[in-house]
């Protein structure tokens, strides 16, 4: 019987455990895709307890302890940060075979030496072992994405952040490199006039532009995607059910614009023919500048309205959506191909019964410009486990070419998230190893060996090339 999460964890074979010890574990970490918020990057935050820096924020665990039967007043409500510790703690036995219990413990190991199981028994000794250590300077925010060996991660921000604490970070010299992805969604976000225009009047602001007429918001658009580039940005994103991919005209568009502009609720066959256009220019956008685009697709989003009302968004009231993804998503790179103005894209799926259509999409787009130009992307939000992780790397392999794999990301909104790039690396040289020893790969370590170091950093150093980006020179000009 092996031993719990011991250093040849989920590694089953003497192949797997080569790769990930010799090649896979010591390459750095490239998380282009995150939620971590940079002002607190920026102040090199120091978390009072461990509830603040691993359980605020975070709807994985809040789901966990609702299905537990923990009442909201300890999760998202007024108790004391002990109190919501103490109930996270005696959830996470109930948590065996969900992803948490590895994530858990994984993240009490690496980050702070502990290998007790975490259960109502520990919770206190535990508590106050990490307190004492997050009050240390080695436990700062940047200290810890230092430690996790983290060279370059990217937020994910709105087009109207002024991106102050992104011009502070390249100012500073901090050892790991910050950047911002540009998130348009609200700017798209067309099916409500009211909340819509209230946006559209702060993005007017921030560019400087009164937006009046669709033309001025493609002109303020612009100028925010200017002042992400010159702060280093290189990828946007869109997390959406489906892709938009209607037929539309200019003359269509500038109407359809008018009317919302002008407090009009549009039909449903409206929003998709003006959302449709929107998205095309951002696309050409994204192309001009040479960026990665990509598109999170699937997600069944707040689903329970009493919830939203009392919490907001991204409090963990969503699934995994059954929407139909192949027709509109073919229309929309093909448009985008026509016109030669098709960007470096990475495609995500929330339904894992989309994993082969996503990857064969990506093939059809392939064009020889770049290796791996349209990616099918890592296991993402409720796929982001060995399950899904795995199903993914299959799909991709049979699909594709997981040797051109620009690998993991945390997706996470929490500092503690980085054993997750551990976590797929293990993974991933545990489907090599098993390969090698029943014969289906060559037993071959110099080609194997870098292939998944390609994986876990070389490919997507190359594919996004932030390190061509002096942006502390960038910060100083704007």
């Amino acid at each position: 019987m092996k031993p719990f999460l011991d250093e040849d964890f989920l590694l089953q074979t003497a192949t797997a455990r080569t790769l990930y010890h010799q090649y896979a574990a010591p390459m750095p970490i490239i998380d282009y895709h995150n939620h971590l918020p940079p002002d607190q990057i920026a102040q090199d935050r120091q978390f009072d307890n461990l509830t603040q820096i691993w359980l605020a924020g975070d709807h994985y665990k809040w789901r966990a302890m609702r299905a537990n039967g923990i009442p909201e007043h300890y999760i998202t409500g007024e108790a004391s940060d002990w109190e919501k510790f103490e109930q996270w703690a005696a959830t996470v036995p109930q948590t065996v075979r969900n992803p948490l219990y590895h994530w858990t413990h994984l993240e009490l190991q690496r980050y702070f030496g502990i290998t007790e199981l975490l259960n109502a028994e520990s919770a206190r000794r535990i508590y106050d072992h990490c307190n004492a250590l997050l009050r240390t300077p080695e436990y700062s925010v940047q200290s810890l994405l230092r430690k996790m060996n983290v060279r370059t991660l990217c937020t994910t921000d709105d087009p109207l952040d002024s991106l102050e604490h992104h011009r502070a970070l390249a100012a500073s010299g901090c050892a790991v490199q910050v950047l911002p992805t540009f998130r348009p969604d609200k700017a798209m976000a067309v099916e409500d006039a009211a909340t819509y225009n209230a946006y559209l009047d702060k993005l007017g602001k921030a560019a400087a532009v009164d937006i009046r007429t669709y033309a001025d918001l493609e002109t303020a658009l612009r100028t925010r995607h200017d002042y992400f580039a010159a702060l280093g940005c290189r990828l946007s994103d869109h997390g959406l059910e489906q892709l938009y991919a209607a037929d539309y005209t200019p003359a269509q568009v500038q109407a359809l614009f008018a009317r919302v502009r002008g407090g009009q609720q549009l039909t449903s066959e409206e929003v998709l023919t003006l959302k449709s256009a929107l998205l095309v220019l951002l696309a050409e956008m994204d192309w001009e500048k040479g960026w990665t685009q990509q598109y999170h697709l699937g997600a069944l989003r707040n689903n329970n309205a009493r919830m939203l009302r009392q919490l907001g968004p991204d409090t963990g009231w969503d699934s995994i959506g059954d929407f139909a993804q192949g027709r509109a998503l073919s229309r929309f790179l093909n448009r985008l191909d026509e016109q030669d103005k098709l960007a470096k894209t990475i495609l995500y799926n929330l339904n894992p019964a989309d994993n082969e259509l996503l990857a064969t999409m990506a093939g059809n787009f392939n064009d020889g410009s770049v290796a791996g130009k349209v990616q099918y992307g890592s296991g993402w939000w409720f796929l982001d486990q060995k399950d899904g992780m795995e199903k993914q790397l299959n799909a991709l392999s049979n699909m594709g070419l997981l040797s051109r794999f620009v690998g993991m990301l945390t997706d996470s909104r929490s500092f503690l998230s980085y054993p997750r790039h551990e976590y797929f690396r293990r993974v991933l040289c545990n489907l090599f190893g098993t390969d090698v020893e029943n014969g289906e790969l060559p037993d071959d370590l110099e080609l194997l060996g870098g292939i998944i170091q390609n994986i876990c950093y070389y490919n997507a150093k190359a594919y996004f090339g932030f390190e061509k980006v002096n942006v502390k020179e960038a910060a100083e000009a704007v």
